[in-house]
């Protein structure tokens, strides 16, 4: 009997330790308000906390891409003060160059997306954000918070070629000035449903977009610009 007590322990360690490390997959209910309805949505709740994979790598089950000029992008998984995060580390390329990470195991139309960003360094761009309904490097949506900019813009990327798009209710298509966001931690977060997308900045709503080029489901990921060199962590994705 005592052997069982322990042999029985024993895997109940093991197992909280596996769990502790692993990606966290919880079934949540979210409220989330878009164009002043609020929907009580019970998904899955998938976030990548970036602690299970190895250091100094890309994360497995992701791709690297690039947009416009420049000759490379570099994503790697790296300790930052103990904790282990997505990092964009490529600072030498052009102002008109993107750099996307995309997960290749989701393709969705519509999605909440949640992450936490550092602007670390970059003397062209700072920052960064999220990429979705990817079609291939040259086609999809991209939001991002750009700390030196200090604001929040929504653009498609079409054929290659980046646009911004204009903010419902606001009168202007160049997204909106923020609160500095400094070289801390910020949190940027997406409501997508079909044609609106709706955009929050530390728990606050920020402004919505309304648009139609690109309508079916893609892939999800993340983003920076030229020489931003970005730290992103607990990337959450749930399908709406």
């Amino acid at each position: 009997m005592k052997i069982l007590i322990i042999i029985s322990m024993s895997i109940i360690l093991l197992m909280n330790c596996y769990l502790t490390k692993s990606n966290n997959t919880n079934i949540i209910t979210e409220n989330i308000n878009v164009s002043n309805k609020t929907l009580s949505i019970l998904q899955t709740d998938t976030t990548f906390t970036f602690n299970n994979y190895e250091l100094g790598k890309i994360p497995s089950g992701w791709s690297q891409y690039y947009t416009g000029k420049g000759k490379s992008t570099n994503w790697k998984i790296i300790n930052d003060q103990g904790n282990e995060v997505l990092a964009q580390l490529s600072s030498d390329n052009p102002n008109y160059h993107f750099n996307e990470i995309i997960f290749d195991g989701i393709k969705v139309k519509n999605v909440a997306l949640t992450v936490k960003l550092k602007g670390v360094k970059g003397k062209m761009d700072q920052g960064g954000g999220f990429v979705w309904r990817f079609i291939d490097k040259n086609n999809y949506y991209v939001v991002r918070a750009n700390p030196l900019e200090d604001n929040v813009v929504l653009y498609k990327v079409e054929n290659g070629k980046r646009t911004d798009l204009p903010l419902i209710g606001k009168g202007k298509t160049y997204g909106v000035n923020v609160k500095p966001l400094g070289k801390g931690w910020n949190t940027l977060k997406l409501t997508v449903l079909d044609n609106v997308f709706t955009v929050y900045l530390n728990n606050k709503q920020i402004f919505q977009v309304k648009d139609e080029t690109f309508v079916n489901a893609g892939k999800i990921g993340l983003w920076t610009k030229a020489d931003a060199v970005t730290y992103f962590d607990d990337f959450q994705v749930i399908k709406l």
